[in-house]
């Protein structure tokens, strides 16, 4: 069949345009002011609805349960969104308000999280979330405790001691809960050791079995299974290794046993230097495994591992930003990931509802806020200061010269 030049040369012109459009917003910038700017923005952006609700007591009345079954999720979801959207603020929040333009923004969400915890742990309010009814309150309580242990100074010394209080017995009141053998004994461990931090009471047996288990579950090269067996996802990111990492930080800190804390802290890099390298040219990540309805959540470790300084010699702060910055801009610009009202919808690049499982709600998407962690690190570090650095796949398909990759044995 004969087709006119003009036409293939259209054809070719409508495949290869986004990825021209892709390639100019993509570009480096060597601009890490303005790149900070857009993450503080996205973030703020996403938080809004949940804590300009929570804070008048209006979360439970405003917020759309998206679900395979809302009746199922909605004991649950109001706690997932809050928890989980905390906990990616926390470290941005620690630094504290300041007359700077940015640092007058964080005051904002400061007092409008502290107005939260208040609401969210108060048996009185309207508000007041579900931290023991079912099964899954266990994994937000967690997200919440996470969100504490990375922010105490201004998420904790800030209460006033009725709230204080409040928090202790909405966290201990969690334990009624039995985690599943996976990952969720690390849920349990992150309340133990904000308990731990916060009041002196958490529980050791808790926080040790979580440990025992999961180094048991140690598959090699800086993985870990979820329970016995390995998975294609990426809960060692979403879940597994923060959080390990934090409770034997946490007993580090307290004097206590923390003997595992250098080997899993290793480990952890290492899986930091591999989602470093998943990162595509082009932004995207391999759709693999369950829960990408939290988006670039996936991140959490590379961007904490950043956020610690603790980043492999052979990886650049500052690629690590470029390659965050163009992940986030990519998924969170696509049409659909937000609702009229400004709530996320579920998905992983725009609105996608066949992508979420029955445990996915509209509360669970906010863990995507996990990726934001590097904005606990102050504009003035090198990680924003320095020049944009290629990430290492955008290095490898321009043909440069990238360190040889190497497993880790332990």
């Amino acid at each position: 069949m004969f087709i006119p030049r003009m036409m293939l040369r259209v054809a070719s012109l409508a495949v290869l345009l986004p990825c021209m459009v892709f390639a100019r917003q993509n570009t480096p910038s060597n601009d890490g002011k303005a790149e900070r700017e857009y993450l503080v923005n996205k973030l703020t952006l996403i938080a809004d609805p949940v804590l300009n609700a929570l804070s008048k007591n209006e979360l439970k009345k405003k917020m759309p349960v998206e679900a395979a079954s809302p009746k199922d999720r909605q004991y649950s979801t109001h706690l997932e969104a809050f928890g989980r959207l905390l906990a990616g603020m926390a470290p941005w929040l620690e630094l504290g308000p300041d007359d700077t333009p940015e640092g007058k923004i964080r005051k904002k969400y400061i007092d409008l999280a502290l107005a939260g915890i208040h609401n969210a742990t108060d048996p009185k309010a309207p508000d007041f979330m579900n931290f023991n009814q079912g099964r899954q309150p266990v994994v937000d309580a967690a997200f919440f405790a996470q969100a504490l242990l990375r922010a105490p100074h201004q998420l904790w010394d800030r209460l006033d001691k009725q709230t204080q209080k409040n928090v202790i017995d909405a966290l201990k009141s969690s334990r009624v809960i039995t985690p599943s053998y996976s990952n969720w004994l690390l849920f349990s461990a992150t309340i133990e050791a904000a308990l731990l931090r916060f009041d002196g009471s958490g529980d050791r047996m808790r926080m040790d079995y979580a440990i025992r288990q999961h180094l048991l579950w140690y598959k090699g090269d800086g993985a870990y299974g979820d329970g016995p067996n390995f998975h294609w996802d990426y809960y060692n990111s979403f879940v597994i290794q923060p959080m390990f990492v934090e409770v034997l930080q946490t007993l580090k800190d307290y004097g206590k046993d923390s003997k595992y804390y250098d080997q899993t802290l290793a480990r952890a890099q290492r899986y930091a230097a591999v989602q470093e390298r998943l990162i595509s040219p082009e932004a995207t990540y391999p759709p693999i495994g369950r829960s990408l309805a939290y988006r670039f959540g996936a991140f959490q470790l590379l961007s904490k591992i950043a956020l610690m300084k603790k980043l492999p010699k052979e990886i650049l702060p500052q690629q690590v930003r470029f390659a965050l910055y163009s992940v986030i801009k990519r998924q969170i610009e696509a049409p659909g990931t937000f609702n009229k009202d400004g709530w996320l919808q579920i998905g992983i690049y725009g609105h996608q509802p066949g992508i979420g499982e029955g445990y996915i709600s509209t509360g669970s998407l906010y863990l995507c806020s996990e990726a934001f962690l590097i904005l606990g690190l102050p504009s003035t570090d090198e990680l924003w200061t320095a020049p944009d650095a290629d990430w290492t796949s955008r290095k490898v398909w321009k043909g440069e010269a990238v360190p040889i990759d190497h497993a880790i044995a332990d």
